[in-house]
């Protein structure tokens, strides 16, 4: 959530602009509505002089206590002081119904409005105005017709989408045998890198969360629809585990000597990928549920745009372990997440699609979802301050399955597997056999 001292102070920075000039043009490069700031201000106004006359009210009313109670003692009549202090009474009352919702007015703006992006993020309108920083790795080439990896799967007998639409709808999947193994595999694969050698804690987050945590995180109140609730509850499926494991220290205040926390994490994640219409309708790309690796970070706000070097480097050793070509890319202000101050997607290549897709997105939100959250440190020689929030896929399974079937496919329609994985998988080096359909 943004700081709205930030917007009121009048101040000038380096570049002649107060942050809510500032923070306008970030919304215009957003595709968002700078007036929205205006509005803002205004009903903070609105506020703040309904409170000032309440408070001023509440002292006149206060007065009368004591006069009231002088004339009590000489017997004498008070009921016009009463009835004056009933009429200040009513007035109270009603200012602070006004100031009360004037500050609903306020909070559901303020709630709605996304993060301030870092200086260094590029100025675009679309992913095609997204800055490639680095590449990795050559795309293979093939001496014949590639397939995609729903085509695979299918024709090894490791995919069925048919029997799962039968059990539960539309985007979703059965893995069998090879395809389960690798999936599992690669979780392995994933959680021991970045415990034994990138110095993560593993945690393992309820897949559910309340309102509360999809709020600290940035999915409500906006993106609502975007998430799966479980009926007369105020349980949802998580999207993602950056849900839970953010609000692991919700309404806390760590000491200063504990930044950098970094946790690392495995879970399923459910998304009703609203408004994907028409979108990856085939294949693993884009389903309703899907398994993810996570990596968290809790950093000083000093440090964390270090950190998130760091951890963007960490998802990125996953896949050049594998050997999958792959970019990074920095995304401009017109395609960035909703609560990022940056973020660097890692596009991967995918031979069947002739094209990069995304496989990770490393965000730092700066002090925007600790701010939701409450999520603060204490410093040997300050007030608490909020900490910085880091998360970035490390990565999503499913796509790095799909990433490792279509790079290592073989002519006969087989899959190599890469090597590192082979002790994961019981020594297998090639996913070749089909299961009988029975």
């Amino acid at each position: 959530m943004i700081d709205i001292k930030l917007l009121e102070k009048d101040i000038p920075n380096l570049n002649g602009r107060t942050y809510a000039e500032e923070y306008k043009a970030c919304l215009k490069n957003r595709k968002d509505d700078p007036t929205q700031v205006d509005h803002l201000l205004e009903l903070n106004r609105e506020r703040k002089h309904c409170i000032s006359q309440m408070e001023t009210k509440k002292a006149e009313q206060n007065k009368f206590g004591p006069i009231i109670a002088q004339k009590k003692r000489a017997q004498e009549n008070a009921d016009k002081e009463i009835s004056d202090m009933q009429k200040l009474a009513d007035e109270v009352k009603a200012l602070q119904t006004k100031a009360e919702a004037a500050d609903i007015k306020v909070r559901e703006v303020l709630e709605r409005l996304p993060n301030m992006c870092h200086a260094s993020v590029p100025v675009g309108i679309t992913d095609n105005d997204n800055k490639v920083i680095h590449s990795f790795g050559i795309p293979p080439k093939f001496s014949f017709k590639v397939k995609e990896h729903w085509e695979l799967g299918e024709n090894l007998g490791m995919l069925d989408f048919n029997r799962a639409g039968k059990v539960t709808g539309a985007r979703f999947a059965f893995l069998r045998s090879g395809f389960a193994q690798l999936e599992r595999a690669l979780m392995n694969f994933m959680l021991d890198l970045h415990t034994r050698e990138h110095g993560y804690s593993e945690i393992l987050p309820p897949f559910m969360a309340n309102s509360a945590s999809l709020f600290g995180t940035g999915q409500f109140p906006k993106f609502k629809e975007d998430v799966f609730h479980l009926e007369a509850t105020d349980y949802y499926l998580i999207p993602t585990a950056e849900v839970p494991v953010t609000n692991y220290f919700r309404d806390e205040t760590l000491d200063e000597s504990e930044l950098p926390t970094a946790f690392v994490a495995y879970s399923p994640c459910f998304r009703s990928e609203a408004g994907s219409y028409g979108k990856d309708t085939r294949g693993l790309i884009r389903q309703h549920q899907f398994d993810k690796v996570e990596l968290m970070m809790f950093a000083h706000p000093d440090k964390s745009y270090e950190d998130h070097e760091r951890l963007t480097s960490n998802a990125e050793e996953i896949l050049k372990r594998l050997e999958l070509p792959f970019q990074r890319v920095a995304l401009c202000t017109g395609d960035i997440g909703f609560g990022a101050a940056k973020c660097y997607d890692l596009n991967v290549w995918l031979p069947g699609q002739n094209a990069f897709r995304e496989i990770s997105s490393c965000s730092n939100y700066e002090d925007f979802q600790a701010r939701r959250a409450n999520i603060r440190f204490k410093s040997k020689a300050g007030k608490p301050q909020f900490v910085h929030t880091l998360n970035g896929s490390a990565l999503a399974i499913g796509r790095t399955l799909i990433a490792i079937v279509e790079n290592y496919q073989q002519e006969d329609g087989s899959i190599r597997i890469p090597k590192l994985l082979q002790n994961y998988m019981g020594g297998m080096s090639t996913l070749s056999k089909a299961l009988p359909r029975n």
